[in-house]
């Protein structure tokens, strides 16, 4: 016998599923949003720096955030693969098992292709020098 979860449980079981999957889509779409946008503004208004921190840094910064954060998804979806694989527990139905381990290969495939995009558009953003006219 065992101890069905309770609501806050299965909330956060919820909500720790939903970023194994959408974390790196959003992680990239920050990305896209910061990196690519402070290079473009900050080279229009005619500078190569944001205050007194270089362009590099900054963008450095918006390169390693949201893949840190992309990682994070990329564990969230590994743990609830693993923990899907083998044990049906009681009082689950098949389907909503079946539906978990669908998503979270969903998640991983998923966030490794967005951990590849992040870091090949940073390193576009990285090696080329910022603001080249």
């Amino acid at each position: 016998m065992s101890a069905q979860p309770g609501p806050r449980t299965r909330l956060a079981g919820g909500l720790l599923l939903w970023y194994a999957v959408l974390g790196g889509a959003l992680a990239w779409a920050i990305h896209l949003m910061l990196a690519w946008g402070i290079d473009e503004l900050t080279c229009a208004s005619g500078s190569d720096r944001i205050g007194a921190v270089p362009l590099r840094v900054v963008v450095a910064l918006a390169v390693v955030l949201p893949a840190l954060a992309t990682v994070g998804a990329l564990l969230a979806a590994a743990l609830a693969w693993r923990r899907t694989a083998h044990t049906r527990p009681d009082g689950i139905a098949e389907g909503t098992l079946g539906r978990t381990r669908l998503l979270a290969a969903l998640g991983l495939w998923a966030n490794l292709l967005f951990l590849a995009i992040i870091l090949l558009g940073g390193v576009a953003l990285l090696v080329f020098p910022p603001c080249q006219r």
